[in-house]
């Protein structure tokens, strides 16, 4: 931990995002941001130009960093010229880039299936399982508590979840008695659903998660690219496919806005399979191009569409002077 004192400036950007009441994660990023754009211009923030600004966010852009990890950056930058250090022009200057827009990986129900009954072990099916059937984030799948597993009611209370937002999610049949067994299992904790091991009275790691999806998907042979959240994308994607109304999975998934939640009726092939092609409208009613004919065939299938003959081509004549001469009629 480093000795060196904190500047001024620096403690009142941490105050500001204290009395915001911002999370522990925002403040360390923020803090992050703004220090890494001071120590590009070797000189405090509040001395900086847009000029500065402008070579930053271009060395940004160069660099190796995620698209997500320059946002984080430029929002504490933005963060401390709105609040701690009000600037317009270098506000002005300090503009996100644009995400490309990437869909998500999903996988299919037998996928899921072959992926969960390869869990190292018996603690980790419960936990991939059950962030499978509720639609959790990993934050939220290792903060649960004991008391947060509602089998009356058979919902699942999520407690502070992103953005700070309590929700209830739905509690599967299926998923109840693994649960039970579980919490006998891990002696009854008072607690944590899923305590750390190592740490007293606190949770699980999220990366003893992130590796326990990793080692699954390897055991089950499955190449693609997955990871914990991957079954939250899988949870609102299958929902979807099975013809649940949107606005229950914003409710499921926490969603304020409906747009983050209709992002999934892309990744929903399933349900784009059962469309009907306006061709295949075509071919089955009588059109213009019906009649006698030659059938069109694509691939060595017959695609059922008898389009008219092609004509033979008429042959011209032609004049010296370049005009035409119509077939049958002697020339002038």
């Amino acid at each position: 931990m480093s000795t060196q004192p904190i500047s001024p400036l620096r403690q009142r950007l941490i105050d500001d995002i204290t009395t915001r009441r911002l999370s522990p994660k925002t403040v360390v990023a923020y803090v992050n941001g703004v220090k890494r754009f001071a120590e590009f211009i070797h000189c405090p923030p509040d001395q900086a130009t847009t000029d500065d600004m402008r070579l930053f966010r271009l060395e940004l852009a160069r660099s190796r960093l995620s698209v997500h990890a320059i946002n984080q950056t430029i929002a504490g930058i933005r963060f401390f010229y709105t609040v701690t250090q009000p600037n317009e022009p270098m506000l002005g200057e300090a503009k996100y880039i644009r995400r490309p827009d990437q869909l998500p990986v999903v996988l299919s129900t037998e996928e899921v299936a072959r992926l969960l009954g390869h869990a190292p072990n018996f603690k980790y099916r419960v936990m991939l399982t059950l962030c499978y059937s509720a639609g959790l984030r990993i934050s939220e799948l290792v903060n649960l508590k004991v008391a947060d597993i509602d089998s009356s009611r058979m919902v699942i209370r999520v407690e502070q979840g992103k953005g700070r937002k309590d929700r209830y999610t739905i509690l599967s049949p299926q998923v109840l008695p693994m649960l039970r067994q579980w919490y006998v299992d891990a002696g009854k904790p008072k607690r944590w659903l899923f305590p750390s091991p190592t740490v007293d009275d606190q949770p699980l790691s999220v990366n003893v998660v992130r590796w326990a999806v990793k080692k699954a998907a390897r055991r089950a042979g499955i190449t693609k690219n997955v990871s914990p959240h991957t079954l939250r994308h899988c949870f609102a994607t299958h929902l979807l496919e099975a013809r649940m109304d949107i606005r229950h999975i914003q409710i499921l998934l926490g969603h304020t806005p409906i747009e983050s939640t209709s992002h999934y009726a892309r990744l929903a092939i399933k349900s784009i399979g059962d469309l009907v092609s306006p061709f295949d409208r075509i071919v089955g009613e009588p059109g213009p191009t019906t009649g006698p004919g030659r059938t069109l065939k694509a691939s060595g299938a017959d695609l059922g569409t008898e389009l008219p003959a092609k004509p033979k081509p008429q042959n011209f004549r032609r004049y010296r002077d370049g005009g035409r001469q119509e077939p049958g009629k002697p020339p002038a």
